[in-house]
C-alpha cells in the first residue's frame, strides 16, 4: 500500500513540476486497476493545490480531472459528491485554474452516480461563478456540454430551478460566435422550449439570444477540418424559432423585415423559417401579421425573379392556410381562413380576366398554393375560381388562350382529387355540366396542346368515382380511342395511351368494350408490312404500333389483362405464318415486357400472365428451333438474337414477383424441359424430334440459343427457391460456355452459369464447380478455339463472385487484368472490365434476387486499381491503352462522392489516357473528369495546363468528329 502512495507521489510530481502530461494516462491506468482511488490522488496533490502559484495549483487540478475524464464510470456516489464539492470550490481560483475545473465538471456530469440534486448546485455555481462568454472556444464548449449531460440525465432536477435556469443559459450563451458552440446552444434552447422548461418571464429575452443570428450569414472556411457548414447552422437555428407559438410575436415581424430584404438568402430562409413556425402556430398566434405576411409573399410571387423565392414564398403560404385550416372554430370565434383567403382571392382573380395574362400564372400558384392546404380552403378557393375559368374559357377564341385557362382549372381539378376522400359530395358537383362541356370541346379542338391538357383533365375527372355519369364515362372513353386511331400528332396519342393507363383501373369494363375491341379490330384491317400511306394519314406500321402500345397500357385490371394478353400472344404466334418480321416481334415483345410489369401489383393477374405467356413463348420457340432450315441465314425470325434478347425481359418481369410456392411447381418442368427434352410443359408439344439445346452440333445447334429463355427463368428466381438438378444443369452451362460456336448461345450459357453460381449457397457442390470452370477456362484460353469462349466465361463468373464478396473473386480478377497483357485478347478483356462493375440490365442485380453485398464497387475499386496502375507501368506501349480503358471503367462506375476522392491520386494518368487513339478511353476518361470540374475544380490547379493542352488536342480529333459538346463537358465547363 505504501508502496502504491509513494508511486501516486512520484507520478504526481513528475505531473506538475517535471511538465509531463503523459503520466497522467498512468495515474488513470492505476486508478482503474485499483492501485489508488481517486480520492488518495486528491490527497496526493494536496500540496500544490495549496500552492500559492496559480500555475501550480492549475496543474494539479488538470491532472485529476484528465484522469476523471478516463475513469468517472468507475467513481462511486460518495466520491462524486466529495469532487463535486471540491470543484465548485476551485470555481472561484484564479481564472487560468478554470478550465481545468470545467473539464473535472464535464468528466462529472457523465457519471451514472452523479448525487441527486448536486446538478442544480454545480450549475448554479457556472452560472454566477464564471463569465463563460470570456473563455476560450473549447472552454465554452465543455460548459455547453455539461448544461447538455445534466439535461439528459438530470432533467427533473434542472426544471426545479424553474425560470432561473433558462435565465443561467441566456447569460451563458449571450455574445456566442463560434459555429461549433452554436450548433451545441442551438440544441440547448430547443430542448428548453420542447422539453417544457420554465420560461418565466424570459421568453423575450430567450428568442433574441438566438434571433440575434437570423439569417444566418456563414462561410465555413476552406478546408474546414469541423465539417460544419451554412445549412447545419440554418437548421439549428430554425428549430428553434419555429418550436414554440409563444415566439410568433417576435418571429412573425422578424420574417417580414427579412423578406422585404434584397438579399435573396434572407428571403428563402425567412420562408422556409415561416414555414416551419406554421406547423406549431395556430390563428391566435397568426391572426395580427396575416396581412404582412401576405403582402411580402404577393409580391415574391408576382416580381420575383428567383424560382427559390418563388418556390418557398407558395410554400410559407400554403402553411399559413394549413395553420388557419387546424383551428377549431367556436360559435362565436372569427373564421380567419375565411378572411384570409377571401383577401387572396380579391388580389388574384382579377388577374385571372387580363386580356394579356401577364400575371395569370402567379396568381394561379397562388391561389392553388393556399387551396392545396386543406378541404375547407379548397373547397372556398374552387367555387369563387372555376366559375371564372369557365367563363373565361367561353370568352377567349384563341387556343393559346384557351390552353392557358385549361390548364389552370386542371391544377384545381387535381386539388379537389386531393381532398375527396374528406369530404360527403365532389365539391365539383355544381360545375360537372360546364366542365364537362369545356373539356368536351377541348380535347376535339384542332390545337394538338389544347388536346393535351383536355386529355389530362379527363384523366382527373374521369378518376373522380361516381362523379361523372356512364354516359360520361363512355364519352371519355371513345375520345381517348379517337385520339390513339387518328390523331396525326404523336404526343396527343401519346397522352391519350397514358390517359387510359390510369382510367382504365377504374373503369375496366367499359375499356374492354370501348377501347380493346375497336383496337382490334383495327389491327385485323391494318397491314403488318409498312405501306404508303395517303397524305395526312398515320402509316399503316405506325397505326399498328399504336394498337399494341396502347393494349399493353389498359392492361391494369385482371379483366383486362385475360383479353389483351392473348391478342398480343396471337401476334407472335403468326411468325410461323411468315406474316411477322423480327422488327414487330421485339415490339409486340415490348407490349408484354409493359403488361408483365403492370401486372406485379396484382397476384392473380401476375399467375395468369406467367401461366398463359411463359408456356406459350417457350411452345413457339422450342418449335422453331426443331425446324430443320439448314443455314445459319435460314434461321426462324424467333430465333433472332433480337426477338430472344426481347423475351428475356418479360420473362424475368412475370417470374421474379411470383410467390415463391408457385415458382416452385414450375421451375421443375422448365429445368427438364432444357435437360431432358420434356416437353410437356408446352402448349404444342407434338414434335417428331427431341429438344437438345445442350447439344452444340449438327441440326439441333439451333436449339442452344433458347438458354437465353432458360437464363431469365432460373436466374431471375428468388434466392430461397430450389433449382432442381442445378448441378448437373451447372455442367451442361459450363460445357456450352466454352463449346458453343453461336456468340449469342455461349454467351447466354455463361450468363445463366454465373447467375446460378452467385446464388448457389456456399458449400462443398460450390467449390467443386468453381474449381472445375476455373480448370476450363484456363485450357480454354490456351485453345485458339474456345479463346473468346473462355474470357467471356471469366467475366461473368468473376462478376457473380464480385457481387456476393466470395473468395475466389480476387484470384479471377487478377487473371482479368493478366490478360491485359495478351495481344489477341486484350483488348476485349478491358471491354469487359464495364461488365464487372456496371448494372447488369436482366441477370445479377436486385430485381433478379441477386446476392450483393454493400460497397462492392468500392471494394473492387480498392483491391484492384493499383494492380491497373502498376501493370500498366509495365505495359508496353500497344498494351498500355488496354489498361487505361479497363481503368476507366472502374472509375466510371464508382459512385461520385468515392470518386471525388479518389481521382487525384490518378490524375496524372487520366491525362495520359486522354492522348489514348481509342475513342471509348478518350470518352470514359472525360466521364470521369466531369465530377472533378463541378466539385473540386481546387485539385485541378496543378494540372490545368495540361487539362487545356490536352483538350484542345482532343477537339481536332478525328474519333471527336460528329459527337455532340454537351453542356458538362470538360471543355464547356473550363471555359464557363
Amino acid at each position: 500500500m505504501a508502496e502504491a502512495q509513494d508511486s501516486l507521489l512520484g507520478l504526481v510530481e513528475e505531473f506538475v513540476s517535471g511538465q509531463q502530461d503523459s503520466k497522467a494516462a498512468e495515474v488513470a491506468a492505476g486508478v482503474k486497476d485499483g492501485l489508488f482511488t481517486v480520492l488518495q490522488l486528491v490527497e496526493a496533490l494536496g500540496s500544490c493545490l495549496a500552492n500559492t502559484e496559480p500555475r501550480t495549483r492549475g496543474r494539479g487540478v488538470q491532472l485529476l480531472s484528465q484522469v476523471l475524464l478516463q475513469c468517472y464510470a468507475n467513481l462511486r456516489e460518495k466520491e462524486v459528491e466529495v469532487l463535486v464539492v471540491f470543484y465548485e470550490n476551485r470555481l472561484k481560483d484564479h481564472h487560468v485554474i478554470t478550465p481545468h475545473v470545467l473539464q473535472g465538471l464535464k468528466a462529472l456530469s457523465m457519471s451514472v452516480v452523479f448525487p441527486p440534486g448536486l446538478a442544480v448546485s454545480v450549475l448554479k455555481s457556472v452560472f454566477q461563478e464564471i463569465h463563460v462568454q470570456s473563455l476560450m472556444q473549447l472552454d465554452r464548449h465543455t460548459v455547453y456540454t455539461i448544461i447538455t449531460n445534466f439535461m439528459n440525465n438530470r432533467e427533473e432536477e434542472l426544471k426545479s430551478l424553474g425560470a432561473d435556469f433558462t435565465f443561467g443559459f441566456i447569460q451563458v450563451m449571450d455574445g456566442e460566435k463560434d459555429p461549433r458552440n452554436l450548433l451545441v446552444a442551438f440544441r440547448i434552447v430547443q430542448n428548453i422550449i420542447t422539453k417544457g422548461y420554465a420560461l418565466g418571464p424570459f421568453v423575450e429575452e430567450l428568442f433574441e439570444v438566438t434571433s440575434c443570428y437570423f439569417p444566418i450569414d456563414f462561410t465555413p472556411p476552406p478546408n474546414d477540418p469541423h465539417g460544419i457548414t451554412r445549412e447545419d447552422l440554418i437548421v439549428g437555428l430554425r428549430g428553434v424559432l419555429a418550436s414554440t407559438p409563444r415566439f410568433a410575436e417576435f418571429l412573425l415581424p422578424l420574417v417580414i423585415e427579412k423578406m422585404d430584404s434584397d438579399i435573396q438568402s434572407a428571403k428563402v430562409d425567412a420562408l422556409q423559417t415561416l414555414t416551419a413556425a406554421c406547423a406549431v402556430y395556430e390563428q391566435k398566434e397568426l391572426k395580427e401579421f396575416l396581412s404582412g405576411l401576405w403582402s411580402s409573399i404577393r409580391r415574391e410571387v408576382f416580381q420575383t425573379a428567383s424560382d427559390k423565392v418563388e418556390s418557398e414564398g407558395l410554400a410559407a403560404l400554403h402553411a399559413l392556410s394549413a395553420s388557419l385550416s387546424r383551428s377549431v372554430l367556436g360559435p362565436d370565434s372569427e373564421d380567419l381562413l375565411d378572411i384570409f383567403l377571401t383577401n387572396i382571392l380579391k388580389d388574384c382573380k382579377h388577374h385571372l380576366c387580363e386580356p394579356d395574362m401577364k400575371l395569370v400564372w402567379p396568381s394561379a400558384k397562388l391561389l392553388q398554393a393556399a387551396a392545396a392546404a386543406s378541404s375547407r380552403a379548397c373547397r372556398k378557393v374552387t367555387a369563387n375560381v372555376l366559375p371564372l375559368l369557365l367563363e373565361q374559357y367561353n370568352q377567349h377564341a384563341q387556343s393559346s388562350h384557351r390552353r392557358t385557362i385549361l390548364e389552370m382549372t386542371l391544377g384545381f381539378l387535381k386539388l379537389q382529387s386531393k381532398w375527396l376522400h374528406e369530404e360527403d359530395e365532389n365539391g365539383l358537383v355544381s360545375f360537372k355540366d360546364p366542365l364537362c362541356s369545356m373539356v368536351f370541346s377541348a380535347v376535339t379542338d384542332p390545337s394538338t396542346q389544347l388536346q393535351q391538357v383536355a386529355v389530362k383533365a379527363l384523366t382527373v375527372l374521369g378518376t373522380h368515382q361516381g362523379f361523372l355519369s356512364s354516359g360520361d364515362i363512355d364519352l371519355i372513353v371513345d375520345h381517348l380511342t379517337r385520339l390513339i386511331l387518328e390523331a396525326a400528332d404523336s404526343q396527343s396519342c401519346q397522352a391519350a395511351i397514358e390517359s387510359s393507363g390510369s382510367l382504365a383501373r377504374v373503369h375496366p369494363s367499359v375499356f374492354i368494350s370501348r377501347m380493346v375491341s375497336p383496337l382490334c379490330s383495327r389491327l385485323q384491317t391494318v397491314p403488318m408490312e409498312s405501306t404508303e400511306s395517303p397524305d395526312g394519314a398515320i402509316p399503316q406500321h405506325a397505326m399498328w404500333q399504336r394498337c399494341h402500345e396502347a393494349l399493353a397500357a389498359v392492361s391494369t385490371h385482371h379483366s383486362i389483362v385475360q383479353e389483351t394478353v392473348p391478342i398480343l400472344l396471337d401476334y407472335v404466334r403468326q411468325t410461323h405464318k411468315g406474316e411477322i418480321n423480327a422488327e414487330d416481334v421485339v415490339a409486340v415483345c415490348k407490349s408484354l415486357h409493359h403488361v408483365a410489369v403492370l401486372c406485379q401489383e396484382n397476384a392473380e393477374s401476375l399467375f395468369y400472365y406467367h401461366q398463359k405467356v411463359v408456356p406459350c413463348l417457350l411452345s413457339l420457340t422450342v418449335q422453331a428451333a426443331m425446324q430443320d432450315r439448314g443455314t445459319a441465314a435460314d434461321l426462324h425470325v424467333l430465333l433472332s438474337d433480337s426477338v430472344l434478347t426481347a423475351m428475356v425481359p418479360l420473362i424475368i418481369a412475370s417470374t421474379s414477383r411470383l410467390s415463391p410456392e408457385l415458382l416452385s411447381s414450375s421451375i421443375s418442368q422448365i429445368v427438364s424441359l432444357f435437360l431432358d427434352g420434356d416437353v410437356s410443359i408446352l402448349a404444342e408439344n407434338s414434335f417428331t424430334s427431341r429438344f437438345l439445346p445442350f447439344q452444340m452440333e449438327g441440326p439441333a445447334a439451333p436449339q442452344s440459343l433458347l438458354v437465353a429463355l432458360l437464363m431469365a427463368y432460373v436466374c431471375s428466381l428468388p434466392r430461397n427457391v430450389e433449382v432442381p438438378h442445378q448441378s448437373r444443369l451447372l455442367q451442361d452451362l459450363l460445357a456450352l460456355s466454352l463449346g458453343g460456336c453461336c456468340t449469342f448461345a455461349f454467351t447466354s450459357a455463361a450468363k445463366c452459369f454465373a447467375g446460378l453460381i452467385n446464388k448457389c449457397p456456399a458449400g462443398q457442390q460450390l467449390d467443386d464447380i468453381l474449381k472445375i470452370a476455373s480448370h476450363k477456362i484456363e485450357s480454354g484460353l490456351e485453345d485458339n478455339s474456345k479463346r473468346t469462349q473462355a474470357v467471356m466465361l471469366l467475366a461473368w463468373v468473376t462478376k457473380a463472385l464480385i457481387l456476393r464478396y466470395h473468395p475466389m473473386n480476387g484470384q479471377l480478377t487478377n487473371k482479368m487484368i493478366s490478360l491485359l497483357s495478351n495481344r489477341d485478347l486484350g483488348p476485349l478483356a478491358a471491354d469487359l472490365f464495364s461488365l464487372l462493375v456496371s448494372d447488369s440490365s436482366d441477370i445479377l442485380n436486385k430485381s433478379s434476387h441477386a446476392d450483393i453485398r454493400i460497397m462492392y464497387r468500392q471494394r473492387f475499386f480498392t483491391e484492384n486499381v493499383p494492380k491497373l496502375v502498376e501493370g500498366f507501368n509495365a505495359a508496353n506501349g500497344d498494351d498500355k491503352p488496354n489498361y487505361l480503358k479497363a481503368l476507366s471503367h472502374v472509375l466510371n462506375c464508382l459512385p461520385k462522392q468515392v470518386l471525388i476522392t479518389e481521382l487525384p491520386s490518378l490524375f496524372s494518368l487520366l491525362l495520359e489516357a486522354l492522348s489514348c487513339p481509342d475513342n471509348i478511353v478518350q470518352l470514359s476518361t472525360l466521364t470521369c473528369l466531369e465530377p472533378l470540374l463541378l466539385d473540386a475544380a481546387e485539385i485541378l490547379s496543378v494540372h490545368i495546363d495540361s487539362l487545356i493542352s490536352k483538350l484542345l488536342c482532343l477537339t481536332s480529333s478525328p474519333s471527336m468528329v460528329g459527337l455532340k459538346l454537351e453542356d458538362n463537358c470538360p471543355m464547356v465547363l473550363l471555359c464557363g
